[in-house]
């Protein structure tokens, strides 16, 4: 549906200064056509598909609260929801994944216009990781000046590979040591079995048991030793699930599987689009841990991604050493807390425990 239809009666649809506020799941889906727009060739984790499937799960302690700008034809998205009691924050949609979020704009002008937006509605605004490139932080840093404070940190980035024709055998853009490894660990499997990887583009019938061999393998490892691996994380685990049917029904989703033998010993679910390969989840079974499933199965989904033409490889998360293996490439990454001055502004402030900020805080309201 266009998000012309905007212009229409959603009776949580409010207009404010030129900006947009939508405030339910049906206001969100009259800007699909819109959204997908602006989040062409970026991240699938900011398109529609991933919001709406996060936005479906959302529970009593957030609701929506998405920005738009721009007039009839949309300009920019700021994807927040406002969270419940105390200060009442704002966040992004769906930041409890911890990936690399961000607004979604064609200008940044408009980013401008929703950044004042969200200074006035004197809510505290908590962005936990966007790109250090997006134009939304120097348009808050901007918006809030007299007007609030703003911290920016960095925090950790996000691995990725720069796809080429060389990447078609990755083993050959490893150490010499590190091939040797990987040459053991595969001798090692095949001891056991036959040695056989899958990259499949699921249709939605084929997915569930796909998925559900994904979650088991998963559980097997160190996630599901420490509680967070999908299929005991009921808040993710549904979210996956309603995320990967919307996925596999427009034909992006891959579900990749290394099974020794026949059984399955490691899996990842990923993302292609917009040229690039996009891991969203991987684990392995700690049984065959001797044969590094994991490391396996990413130095095939590695070489199917070069072989397909795509990009990037996007590993997502955080770097880690197994990422380190593969590249030292990183999405630079920030956090942003801002604090207007507002009644909820000074309640964020204190809780965070302002000190020489909560004075300055203080002056401004009495000036």
């Amino acid at each position: 549906m266009s998000d012309m239809a905007i212009a229409g009666t959603p009776a949580d649809v409010r207009r404010r200064h030129g900006v947009r506020v939508l405030r339910t799941a049906a206001d969100l889906d009259t800007m699909e056509s819109a959204w997908e727009r602006l989040a062409a060739d970026r991240n699938p984790v900011i398109g529609f598909t991933y919001a709406r499937a996060w936005a479906a799960g959302l529970d009593g302690a957030e609701r929506l609260h998405v920005l738009a700008a721009g007039g009839a034809r949309t300009l920019a998205i700021a994807p927040l929801v406002v969270n419940r009691g105390g200060a009442g924050w704002l966040t992004l949609l769906a930041a409890e994944m911890y990936e690399i979020l961000d607004f979604l704009y064609a200008e940044e002008s408009a980013v401008s216009d929703l950044a004042r937006a969200i200074v006035r509605t004197g809510r505290p605004l908590d962005l936990k990781r966007i790109p250090v490139s997006s134009p939304v932080v120097a348009a808050l840093e901007a918006a809030y000046r007299s007007r609030g404070i703003v911290r920016r940190q960095p925090v950790g980035g996000s691995p990725w590979i720069p796809l080429d024709e060389s990447w078609t055998e990755p083993e050959m853009r490893l150490e010499a040591g590190r091939r040797s490894d990987l040459r053991r660990a595969r001798r090692q499997a095949e001891k056991i079995g036959a040695v056989r990887v899958e990259i499949t583009a699921p249709t939605p019938a084929q997915l569930p048991r796909l998925l559900e061999e994904a979650f088991q393998v998963e559980a097997a490892g160190w996630k599901g030793a420490h509680g967070t691996a999908l299929a005991k994380d009921p808040l993710r685990g549904a979210f996956f699930r309603r995320y990967t049917e919307r996925a596999a029904a427009q034909g992006i989703l891959r579900m990749c599987m290394l099974r020794i033998g026949d059984r399955p010993a490691a899996a990842q679910i990923a993302i292609e689009s917009g040229s690039r390969f996009n891991l969203l989840r991987a684990g392995y079974d700690e049984q065959f841990s001797r044969c590094s499933p994991g490391m396996l199965l990413t130095l095939e989904s590695i070489r199917y991604a070069a072989a397909r033409g795509l990009r990037s490889y996007e590993f997502n998360g955080d770097v880690e050493p197994w990422t380190q293996v593969w590249t030292r490439h990183e999405h630079a990454c920030c956090s942003l807390r801002a604090y207007p001055f507002s009644p909820r502004g000074t309640a964020a402030l204190i809780a965070d425990g302002g000190g020489a900020a909560l004075r300055k805080l203080r002056q401004r309201f009495k000036a």
